[in-house]
């Protein structure tokens, strides 16, 4: 059975977003939202949702390399309750770590040029890192 799921890569001033499935274990970017008035773009966020159906949601969870909690990993944290509340649907966490580094790499040249679709590229590495846990 196949499952939909979005995955989010939070930060205090941009969430990229992708979506995915389980059959195949693949992930696709979606987009980049800015906060409005310092908090996430729920509008545009419960949007996404109604158009992809979601079963289940899949948020990174900041670690530093040595496995200790990153510091921005409360707010990733409060973010992942706040869409379980609103929303209603399971809410996972997965391991971030590296994931804005490497899509980084990925982009090169491109990651200079819309910094934005970095953040939706990793979106995608941690949702592909949860469907294939």
């Amino acid at each position: 059975m196949m499952a939909v799921l979005l995955g989010f890569d939070y930060g205090t001033h941009k969430i990229g977003i992708a979506v995915g499935q389980s059959l195949t274990g693949t992930a696709t970017p979606l987009e980049t939202l800015g906060m409005v008035r310092e908090k996430p773009d729920w509008t545009r966020i419960g949007l996404l949702l109604d158009e992809w159906r979601p079963e289940a949601l899949v948020v990174g969870h900041p670690f530093e390399m040595s496995g200790r909690e990153a510091d921005n990993a409360e707010g990733a944290k409060r973010f992942a309750r706040q869409l379980h509340g609103r929303y209603r649907l399971p809410v996972h966490m997965a391991d971030e770590r590296l994931t804005s580094r490497e899509a980084w790499a990925r982009l090169g040249n491109e990651a200079n040029r819309d910094p934005t679709r970095v953040d939706a590229l990793a979106a995608k590495l941690i949702l592909e890192t949860w469907l294939n846990d």
